[in-house]
């Protein structure tokens, strides 16, 4: 564990009563104060149709947070290629990596805002056996959550619509992945030998990173192509063995890798004391339920806000999941649940992204961690 980096996930959420625009000031303020705390990188997220986010272009936001910061790395966390082309992928990172050279993640996923089926010939065993719910060092992998029931929500198919062109068709995944790369390296040739140069973007130093949830096609796709890869535990906790697992399996050395590396992704929240934690920590179930029920992410509430909204048992199990698996307590026992994250999954890396309703608690989260994180390490 001692020198595993922590980095900085960030979907720019919307706290209610407050505006996008607060929302991305703060955004850009945390992440300077992430580079003060020795985080390693900062990532932002591309979500959709949701009144509580505001990280719908990570190109933008990153462009932005380039130019106020000056050494920390900047990513997408993740592109979502579904309703873009490879060529306008590398011309928005080559055009952040001309004036920000050497800094830039370009982070790609496959959503393109729909639930998607479980494809190919179902889950791999994961790497170590999962009973009653917990891994054997006794990190929480729950029962895999279904996302059937959005597959058919109107919400989501506007939001399909939206995102995509009239009548267009995204390229398959892998393909898509191949063009990028070779976009970056200048070796692009379309099918009857014409080549393309994407200028800028061709030769960027850029890191590419595959983000994924399962250990189907994106781990395979990311280990593949030698690339770095990031699992999901905030997101498919259920998975994160099986995507580890995955993306190892399929990995091939590349001109940028010699081995895996991986990093895993938790949702984080910090602070003094335990029930100082879990009191800022209230309006999550909340913020999860509106997402899964493709309501779309509402604005962040406080604890009393959440506390007043109606809830049964069925949203009980609707985010279940999600809510066991958040790391939320004092400084050392989230570093504690982190160690223990990071033993499961063999991480290389740990991405961390907190949410609570008051800037300065989600300041103040990242600054705890980082400084026992920081003890930890140099012990």
């Amino acid at each position: 564990m001692p020198g595993i980096p922590l980095g900085v996930l960030d979907l720019v959420p919307v706290s209610s009563g407050s505006t996008a625009a607060e929302a991305l000031r703060r955004s850009i303020d945390l992440a300077r104060r992430a580079e003060e705390f020795g985080y390693a990188r900062y990532w932002f997220a591309e979500h959709h149709l949701n009144p509580g986010v505001a990280g719908t272009s990570p190109a933008v936001v990153l462009a932005l947070t380039a130019s106020a910061t000056s050494t920390i790395r900047l990513g997408s966390g993740a592109v979502q290629l579904g309703h873009r082309t490879a060529l306008s992928t590398v011309e928005e990172f080559g055009l952040i990596d001309a004036l920000h050279p050497g800094r830039i993640d370009l982070g790609l996923g496959r959503s393109a805002g729909r639930p998607r089926p479980s494809e190919g010939p179902g889950p791999r065993p994961p790497l170590t056996s999962v009973v009653d719910g917990y891994a054997p060092n006794g990190l929480r992998i729950p029962e895999p959550f279904s996302f059937a029931r959005l597959l058919g929500h109107p919400r989501v198919a506007l939001q399909q619509k939206l995102l995509n062109l009239p009548g267009a068709q995204p390229q398959e995944y892998g393909e898509q992945v191949d063009d990028v790369l070779a976009l970056l390296r200048g070796e692009y040739r379309s099918p009857e030998g014409v080549e393309a140069h994407a200028v800028p973007g061709e030769g960027a130093e850029v890191d590419v990173w595959i983000l994924g949830s399962s250990g189907g096609v994106s781990a395979e796709t990311a280990g593949r192509n030698g690339l770095r890869f990031a699992a999901n535990y905030h997101v498919s906790p259920a998975a994160v063995l099986e995507a580890a697992e995955g993306y190892r399996a399929a990995f091939k050395p590349s001109a940028e890798l010699e081995r895996p590396y991986l990093t895993v992704s938790a949702d984080v929240v910090v602070a003094e004391d335990e029930e100082t934690a879990h009191e800022l920590a209230t309006g999550y179930g909340a913020w999860v339920r509106s997402i899964r029920t493709a309501e779309g992410a509402i604005p962040y509430p406080t604890p009393a806000e959440a506390r007043a909204l109606p809830w049964t048992e069925e949203d009980r199990q609707l985010v279940a999941d999600r809510v066991e698996t958040r790391f939320v307590g004092s400084a050392r026992t989230v570093a504690d649940d982190l160690e223990r994250l990071q033993e499961a999954t063999d991480a290389d890396e740990l991405l961390i992204t907190t949410i609570t309703h008051g800037h300065e608690d989600r300041v103040h989260s990242y600054r705890l961690l980082a400084e026992e994180w920081r003890r930890r390490s140099a012990g």
